[in-house]
């Protein structure tokens, strides 16, 4: 692969993929010697990218998280799918980030070639979201939302109240599994 940038476009592609690389198969991958793999694993960082580097046998690289957001690179279908994801924020799923998800979807379509931007559209046009028998779906609580989620991924315990249907109030203990999404 002889031009740099793309080359390092693909190696930055790379790195975001899979959580760790084995230099030399990151460097047969891109097609050049370790030696390059090394130059090009540090142009990116020069460029505020944080990537780690392991030496030795087991040596290789991974990005790790940073201080802040690098730019990032999708292929066609996570473009689409980052499109589509925001538009349905943008339809007041979550509570707080509609304002954020049309800002950052007016972006990325804004950068979409027109074949991605009609396969976004197709989809838009075709999808329509569930409703509920009696009402509005309600509106999530992010920060709720998020500690759910962190239970799930931890494997603990939620101790929360709710309204019965017979108006009382009571108290739940739960160990959550996953997240389901249903309408909003």
């Amino acid at each position: 692969m002889a031009n740099t940038s793309s080359r390092t476009l693909r190696l930055l592609s790379l790195l975001q993929s899979h959580r760790y690389w084995p230099g030399e198969e990151l460097a047969q991958r891109l097609g050049v010697s370790v030696r390059t793999l090394r130059r090009d694993i540090e142009r990116l960082r020069e460029l505020g990218y944080p990537v780690r580097g392991n030496r030795g046998v087991d040596g290789g690289y991974q990005l790790a998280a940073g201080a802040a957001l690098p730019p990032l690179v999708v292929d066609d279908e996570e473009a689409v799918a980052l499109a589509v994801g925001m538009q349905a924020a943008t339809q007041g799923s979550l509570a707080g980030v509609e304002e954020s998800a049309v800002r950052a979807l007016t972006k990325v379509v804004q950068v979409m070639p027109p074949r991605l931007r009609r396969r976004v559209d197709a989809l838009r046009a075709a999808t329509v979201p569930a409703t509920w028998e009696d009402g509005p779906a309600p509106v999530v609580d992010p920060e709720v939302l998020i500690t759910v989620a962190q239970a799930c991924r931890d494997a603990e315990r939620l101790e929360f109240g709710y309204t019965a249907r017979d108006r009382d109030r009571a108290d739940r203990l739960a160990e959550p599994h996953r997240l389901v999404p249903m309408g909003r």
